[in-house]
Formats: C-alpha cells, structure tokens, sequence
C-alpha cells in the first residue's frame, strides 16, 4: 500500500511565494525517486499558510527522498523563510480518484 503525507508549514510574513517556489523546483526528481503525488498549495485564508500533499510508492521512498542532495539543499534555503510552524499527518493510502 501507499504512503500519504500531508502537511503545512507558515511562511515569514511576505514570503510564501518565496518557499513555494523552493518547494516546487525539484518536482522532475520526485517521480523517479518514488512519488506518486506531490502538490503544493497555499491556504485561502491565511496569507502565509503553505500546504503539501504527498504519496508515496512507501514510507521508506519517502524517507530516502530527504536524503537527497536536492532536498537536502531546497530545505536549506526555504528553513529561513518559514516560523518553525509545522504540522503533518501520515497515513496508508486505501484508494482513490487518481490513485
């Protein structure tokens, strides 16, 4: 089965954009290394929430995926740019539209 994660991080004040973009770089990877899904969206009511849906072919392909120079270096530059505001939710992928 799947592996899903959902999460949200909140931007500095101004810099959603910003960290959106980082996050959004290095999609053409991600395939390869395992991801199903990754979607990057930002809240509709509140101006620096940032919101990131995730699946996975496994939790371990995920979790590799953070090793990867790539990641490692996007992480680098967007952690500056965001509060330390984060929240997260794993889950087993049962099925779905587009799954």
């Amino acid at each position: 089965m799947a592996y899903g994660y959902f999460g949200s991080m909140r931007a500095l004040p101004g810099h959603r954009a910003e960290v959106v973009a980082i996050l959004l770089e290095g999609v053409d990877g991600l395939r390869a290394a395992g991801c199903h899904l990754y979607a990057v969206g930002a809240s509709e009511t509140d101006p620096d929430q940032i919101l990131v849906s995730e699946i996975w072919e496994s939790k371990g392909h995920h979790d590799r995926s953070l090793q990867l120079p790539e990641t490692k270096e996007a992480i680098a530059r967007a952690m500056p740019l965001l509060t330390g505001e984060f929240a997260g939710q794993e889950m087993t992928v049962l099925g779905g539209l587009g799954v």
